[in-house]
């Protein structure tokens, strides 16, 4: 069954681990597909950080658009998947760090993988998407 507005923006709302697809740009590979932390709140833009110079940063770029899926399995199976288009990539800030970090990892654990993670990574941008086609289902219980 297909999820309400209000229920499948909810639900991208969640803290869930976001699958990113990406044109790769090349006729003989696939879209590019990573697990990725992002950020939602209803009715806004879906936002992700990343290596400015990673592979998906560029591919990104070059298509002007992405898609993310998101789901689970208990307590019934559900899924989200939303696709738009880029509207900023900006140098992300120290803000938005902290707080996709503590989005994923709390308190605690975010002040110790912005310490000692991202230093080791190469320069963050934020990158925001304007989401303009759903798809999304609720399946119910498998069991």
């Amino acid at each position: 069954m297909a999820l309400s507005t209000e229920e499948r923006e909810a639900f991208l709302a969640e803290p869930h681990i976001g699958a990113l697809s990406v044109a790769s740009g090349e006729a003989d590979r696939a879209p590019l597909t990573v697990p990725i932390w992002y950020a939602y709140e209803p009715g806004g833009e879906l936002w992700i950080t990343t290596e400015r110079d990673a592979r998906k940063t560029r591919l990104i770029a070059a298509a002007g658009r992405f898609s993310m899926m998101v789901d689970r399995v208990t307590p019934t199976v559900r899924y989200v998947s939303v696709e738009g288009e880029v509207v900023s990539t900006e140098p992300s800030t120290d803000e938005e760090l902290r707080a996709m970090a503590e989005r994923y990892l709390g308190p605690e654990a975010a002040a110790a993988y912005i310490k000692d993670v991202l230093p080791t990574l190469g320069p963050p941008v934020t990158i925001r998407l304007r989401p303009r086609r759903w798809l999304s289902s609720d399946m119910g219980s498998l069991q």
